[in-house]
């Protein structure tokens, strides 16, 4: 009996922290696309940005699905968002293009992550009803990161335009249905 009840709380730990795995394993991959966009490997830094996109989907399916949302999960998917969807995909396109700009094009890469800060701050307080208001970092780090395989078909003048947009976009008050 002692043993049958030991077992049934370990399961129910480990299945607590299956959607936090996967959130640990998004922050890891971003941390790794950081790692690898500085290393000028920006290739392989993009490859791991989009493979964090996908366990950033599935994090928040499982923790729906087992019922094991919580305010933890909630804080620690926003900043591993903020590394992943902020942090890499400014770098990457920053190391890409926009360090051709000199101050100018640090400044609108800070700034996207500024904005990418303030927006998971702002879902952070609000209410889940359904919507998001403004454009969600993962949308905006993923097409800044797809944005990367433009660079040789687009002028430079595009990627720092489409920074500050996308910036914007993450902060407007504009109401976007979940899916």
């Amino acid at each position: 009996m002692f043993l049958s009840d030991v077992l049934d709380q370990t399961i129910k730990k480990l299945k607590a922290q299956t959607a936090n795995v996967l959130t640990l394993a998004n922050l890891s991959l971003g941390g790794f696309a950081i790692i690898f966009t500085l290393k000028g490997n920006l290739e392989l830094s993009l490859l791991l940005i989009f493979v964090a996109a996908l366990a950033d989907r599935f994090d928040g399916m499982v923790a729906r699905r087992l019922n094991i949302e919580s305010d933890l999960g909630k804080q620690l998917d926003s900043m591993s968002d903020i590394i992943s969807f902020g942090v890499a995909p400014a770098l990457l396109i920053y190391q890409g293009i926009l360090f051709e700009f000199g101050d100018p094009g640090a400044f609108f890469t800070i700034f996207y992550i500024g904005c990418g800060a303030f927006r998971l701050a702002r879902f952070n307080i609000s209410e889940n009803n359904g919507y998001f208001t403004g454009l969600p970092i993962t949308a905006a780090g993923c097409l800044a990161t797809l944005s990367y395989l433009a660079i040789p078909y687009f002028p430079a003048q595009f990627f720092l335009f489409m920074m500050i947009i996308l910036s914007f976009l993450m902060v407007s008050p504009f109401k976007l249905r979940k899916v």
